[in-house]
């Protein structure tokens, strides 16, 4: 097990040390112990008590530029605004208490973004969903988070109306362009006329302990799962994050020291936080959000650590990378925060040596590994940003090993290490911790882990094993504590990002009158990391297409669900003894094969 506490003999400064320096007590990273729910815990002594309390001390900047729309300007005091007027409104006018779950369900608009501060205020769960789901997908995550209810955008109102009026869920409909949307869809109000400017936030008292968010995370057993986060779960997420930046930086300001003076401009390290380095210039510290906030990476590090930071947030309309380097250069952006494959669009973009992207100082990310040959490029590409990667999951609030700066060039293919407040440790199947070197199941402690599954008892009692979250990831830890992602235990497929469970696709081709079985798994993808495979077998007689089976997916679930490669076997699919489908001999055949005509 690793805690943060081993050292690497060629740092000039270690990183155990550079951790024990600013977790010491007096800092602002100080570490204490806490009980939560019967378990101790290392957390962080100044992290904000709440995300309300968060959001009301980021309120205090006033007409600070915060969030940047396209040609919208929202100040902190703005956001602060209209966040504070929902949490009124949503208790007077909708009878919203303490625990009752309010669902957002909408593109990145900065609505969105206040309807957090406006849900959260009013001492309410957040239920984000992914606005890329069809009308079932949403209708599921409504109905299983009994929400009251539901602030929405017109693409997904249309989407959810008839479920909105036959469950009698009133809802809330953003940027409305003075129209109602879906008319089928019972009790609709514009935020506009909800939102009334200047309506103080409601006095409510919100413990630590109080749960925050609702993050529905895509799981392999079919519907997807509503992780649970506490305030304490996402405010101590923070402050790790930022706790490692501040790590990378003494370290960085250390090593730059050490080194010959002809030197000092190859060195430097930072991540996502509020920290220089060698490299970096004096534009004040800026996100760009390329990814949806629906994902706990938007949600987190990102949107929350904005607010945390003072930081402007630029929010992009879609992914696109030449407009992406637009705002880049226009707003002076310093944190690049997306998957590997947004990076790779960005280098890859024929637009790119027409803009000025000296601003950033950080280029990373995670939901998928980078390739070494990418984190080579980014650190010879741009001028004054360095890469760098996180391992996090839903069920972290987005919190896991960092690897940045000279120690991702040194070992490009880990995640690196945690700030103490997480420990990681590696078990075999009967749950015995494994030593250095050894692959196995990946496994996190601390205070940022979610407190359970929604309603899901059987699938909380197994995700946890005495407080330990198992990740479903194969991996091991070296014997500096760096930590490196082998494989996945669980049957899931990571599409630029997006988690994909394997037998909810199956489920969905399997309805098709034609397929006998099916098994669908993830290829290895250039730009993506991996796209969504399946080989498909037919009832004796019968016959499909790849075009009918992609149509008949497509009216099932969500886009990015539907498979790019479907292939076709002559005979049953290959089985385990136990009966099991063999889907890794079906990946490697071809995974071969196209290696062969490539």
């Amino acid at each position: 097990m690793t805690d943060a506490t081993t050292k690497t003999t060629t740092d000039v400064m270690s990183f155990a040390d550079a951790c024990a320096a600013v977790t010491a007590p007096g800092q602002t990273f100080a570490l204490t112990e806490a009980e939560v729910r019967g378990r101790t815990y290392k957390v962080f002594e100044n992290a904000p008590p709440t995300l309300a309390a968060m959001f009301n001390d980021a309120a205090a900047r006033g007409d600070q530029d915060f969030l940047v729309c396209e040609d919208e300007r929202w100040s902190f005091a703005d956001v602060a605004k209209s966040g504070h007027a929902l949490a009124a409104a949503l208790i007077a006018d909708y009878g919203i208490t303490k625990g009752d779950r309010v669902i957002i369900a909408m593109r990145n608009y900065p609505e969105w973004i206040t309807s957090m501060v406006g849900i959260v205020t009013a001492g309410a769960v957040a239920v984000p969903l992914n606005a890329w789901w069809g009308s079932d997908e949403l209708a599921y995550g409504l109905r299983d988070s009994g929400a009251k209810v539901v602030i929405v955008d017109a693409e997904r109102l249309d989407r959810l109306a008839a479920t909105l009026a036959e469950d009698q869920i009133p809802a809330i409909l953003v940027r409305s362009d003075g129209g109602m949307g879906a008319t089928d869809a019972g009790d609709v109000a514009r935020y506009e006329d909800v939102v009334v400017a200047g309506t103080p936030a409601p006095a409510v008292d919100i413990d630590p302990d109080d749960d925050a968010t609702i993050l529905y995370t895509s799981g392999t057993t079919g519907n997807a799962k509503g992780a649970v986060a506490t305030h304490r779960s996402h405010t101590n997420a923070l402050l790790a994050f930022w706790c490692r930046a501040t790590v990378a930086d003494l370290r960085t300001k250390s090593r730059a020291d050490a080194a010959p003076a002809s030197d000092e401009d190859d060195v430097g390290e930072d991540d996502v936080g509020e920290g220089d380095d060698a490299k970096a210039e004096s534009a004040p510290p800026s996100f760009i959000l390329t990814v949806p906030l629906f994902h706990v990476t938007g949600c987190v590090p990102v949107m929350f650590g904005a607010f945390g930071l003072g930081t402007k947030l630029v929010m992009m309309y879609k992914w696109e990378p030449s407009r992406a380097l637009e705002l880049i250069e226009r707003e002076r952006i310093t944190q690049f925060v997306g998957v590997p494959t947004m990076v790779q669009d960005l280098l890859e973009c024929p637009d790119f040596d027409r803009y000025d992207t000296s601003s950033l100082r950080s280029i990373g990310g995670g939901g998928a590994a980078a390739a070494p040959e990418l984190v080579k490029r980014v650190d010879q590409t741009f001028a004054k940003g360095r890469p760098g990667i996180g391992y996090g999951m839903t069920e972290t609030c987005a919190y896991g090993p960092q690897n940045s700066g000279f120690d991702y060039l040194e070992r490009p293919s880990s995640t690196g290490r945690p700030v103490p407040m997480m420990q990681v440790k590696v078990i075999d199947e009967a749950g015995n911790e494994l030593p250095p070197n050894t692959q196995g199941e990946i496994c996190f402690y601390g205070p940022n882990l979610i407190r359970e599954y929604w309603n899901k008892p059987e699938a909380t009692a197994e995700a946890f094993l005495d407080g330990w979250l198992r990740s479903g990831d194969l991996g091991r830890i070296d014997e500096d504590g760096f930590v490196f992602v082998e494989d996945r235990a669980k049957d899931m497929v990571i599409r630029a990002g997006e988690n994909i469970g394997c037998i909810e696709v199956e489920a969905a081709i399997a309805e098709h009158a034609a397929v006998y079985e099916v098994a669908v798994f993830g290829l290895p993808h250039d730009r993506l990391g991996e796209e969504l495979a399946c080989e498909v077998y037919c009832k004796p007689g019968e016959t499909v297409s790849a075009e009918e089976l992609t149509a008949h997916v497509g009216e099932r679930l969500a886009g990015f669900k539907v498979p790019s490669v479907i292939t076709f076997s002559d005979e049953m699919l290959p089985r385990s003894p136990q009966g099991k489908i063999l889907k890794r001999l079906i990946r490697d055949r071809l995974t071969e094969e196209r290696a062969a005509v490539s």
